[in-house]
This record gives structure tokens, C-alpha cells and sequence, in this order.
């Protein structure tokens, strides 16, 4: 399975042709939906979900479908009748040949006084980790976790915490629109072996960069 970086929380799986994209919103690339087999969405943030580019991605290939919480899906369900799927934690089912099972319910504490919305994570193939914007541990072994370095509703030692309890074989950044060259350089060394330690190797993709998992 290939993973490529789309920007931000975005990323695409792709396996025997098959593509899978998570997550392609407003600060991922302009494309990032495009050719995708199946779309998953964590929650409704615009970061996550951009309405006018996942729409293009659907109309251009009328066989794509996507899988999303509820809030999502109402906004997409009436134009694309039978192709967009509500689910929510301990649900599982197979996207475009893709083993997806649901974890998590609700978007991390941004400020008590913003009302939490749902949150889902996907884990793939039963490797491969999304938690969207919820440091969700998924209780099960993870190879690759998707980890969402910097928000404004995360800080450095809740990060590295949550690496340690998922203990995933390797973390790989997403999340990170919002750093500068400073702050991604920041969270490199605090991430890696000269930070206080995440106990598992932690790797940082740019836009378009892919790697083999």
C-alpha cells in the first residue's frame, strides 16, 4: 500500500489501483479528491471537509462513494443518492476494497465554551490510523498512525502521550497546516530523538510526498 500526503489532514492509500482518499478539505490540495475509488470524512471542520471539491470528485467519477458521520453526509446524500454512507464508531465495512473499521465519537476540547462535535477515526486494512481531531486510541495494534501534531486543541506533551499509548510501529504528521518552517522544524526535534521521546519512529511527509507501507 502507497500513502501520499495531500496537504494538511489529507492522505491517499492506494493499493492494486485502487485509491482511497481521507479527509481532503480547504487547506489540502485543490485536487486531493480527485480519482479517488472512496472517500472517507472524520467531521464536518472545513479543514477536513471542503464541500465544492469533494462534489467535483464525485461527479467526475460516478462510481466513487464516500463514508462519513451524519453531519456530512446530509449535505452531500441528496445530490449523490446511494453513494454517501453515514457511519459511526464500531461500524466496519469494506470501501473500494479497503477494510475500514470506525473508532471514536467525539472532536477533541477546542474551548469549553465551543460545543464538541462528532469526531470518527478510520483504521485501514486494519494498519493504517486517522483519528481526525480526537487523540482516539483504536485498542488494537496500529502500524501506521496518522498523527495530528498541531492544532488549537492539542499541545506538544498530549501529542507525544498519545503516540505512546497507541504505540503504532511508526507516526506519520498530518494536521500541520497551520506550522511555519519554524514550527514544523520545532516539532521535528521535539518529536524525534532529541524531544522527550515517542518511543516509535516519526516521519514528516510534504504535500505530494509518498512513502511505501
Amino acid at each position: 500500500m502507497e500513502l501520499i500526503k495531500k496537504g494538511h489532514a489529507c492522505v491517499a492509500l492506494r493499493e492494486d489501483g485502487r485509491t482511497l482518499v481521507v479527509d481532503p478539505g480547504g487547506f489540502s490540495e485543490p485536487d486531493a479528491a480527485l480519482g479517488a475509488d472512496a472517500v472517507l470524512v472524520t467531521h464536518e471542520h472545513p479543514d477536513h471537509f471542503d464541500e465544492r471539491r469533494l462534489r467535483t470528485a464525485l461527479e467526475a467519477n460516478p462510481a466513487a462513494q464516500v463514508w462519513t458521520l451524519a453531519s456530512v453526509a446530509a449535505q452531500l446524500s441528496a445530490a449523490f443518492p446511494g453513494r454517501v454512507h453515514t457511519v459511526g464508531e464500531g461500524d466496519t465495512f469494506t470501501a473500494a476494497g479497503f477494510e475500514v473499521s470506525v473508532h471514536g465519537q467525539l472532536h477533541e476540547v477546542i474551548h469549553p465554551d465551543i460545543p464538541r462535535i462528532t469526531n470518527v477515526g478510520y483504521l485501514v486494512n486494519g494498519s493504517v490510523f486517522h483519528p481526525g481531531d480526537a487523540l482516539t486510541v483504536p485498542g488494537r495494534p496500529v502500524d501506521t498512525l496518522l498523527l495530528p501534531v498541531h492544532a488549537p486543541w492539542s499541545k506538544l506533551s498530549e501529542v507525544v502521550d498519545y503516540v505512546r499509548e497507541v504505540a503504532p510501529a511508526q507516526a506519520i504528521d498530518v494536521h500541520d497546516g497551520l506550522l511555519s518552517d519554524l514550527g514544523l522544524g520545532v516539532y521535528q526535534r521535539m518529536l524525534g530523538p532529541t524531544g522527550p521521546g515517542v518511543r516509535t519512529e516519526h516521519r514528516h511527509l510534504s504535500p505530494g510526498q509518498s512513502t511505501a507501507l
